[in-house]
């Protein structure tokens, strides 16, 4: 039974991030003559309007209800252990998926056509949210 609920969890959100618009990404800007690397992991700031957004078109299918084990935005007890690991950890693991033993996390959050950079911004309004 917990196999057939996290089953049926799992594809409902896939198919909602499958049904979602997704905005066209703004062009680039061109590269600066010798600028500085970009830094590794998007800033956690105050007014993350980007991790917001994100967070609210994709993020939300699960985490707002807790699906499959998905950390409620907000819950230190359930975020606390998370958040120790670090935010290298909670990136891979946003990007690249993970399965642990609360639940399931998809890749992207099952919205492949996020950058590295909009996960990394919703990873951080959720722990924002959760300090």
């Amino acid at each position: 039974m917990k196999h057939l609920a996290l089953t049926i969890a799992i594809g409902a959100a896939a198919l909602l991030a499958a049904c979602g618009k997704q905005e066209p990404a703004a062009p680039a800007a061109p590269a600066a003559p010798a600028a500085a690397p970009a830094p590794a992991a998007a800033p956690a700031t105050a007014d993350n309007s980007a991790g917001k957004s994100v967070y609210n078109k994709t993020c939300a299918l699960c985490h707002a209800a807790g699906v499959a084990g998905a950390p409620k935005p907000g819950d230190k007890a359930d975020w606390g252990p998370r958040i120790a690991q670090g935010n290298d950890v909670l990136y891979k693991h946003a990007i690249e998926g993970f399965t642990g033993a609360k639940g399931q996390m998809p890749p992207r959050g099952g919205a492949s056509s996020l950058s590295d950079d909009e996960v990394k911004s919703a990873v951080n309004y959720m722990v924002d949210q959760s300090r």
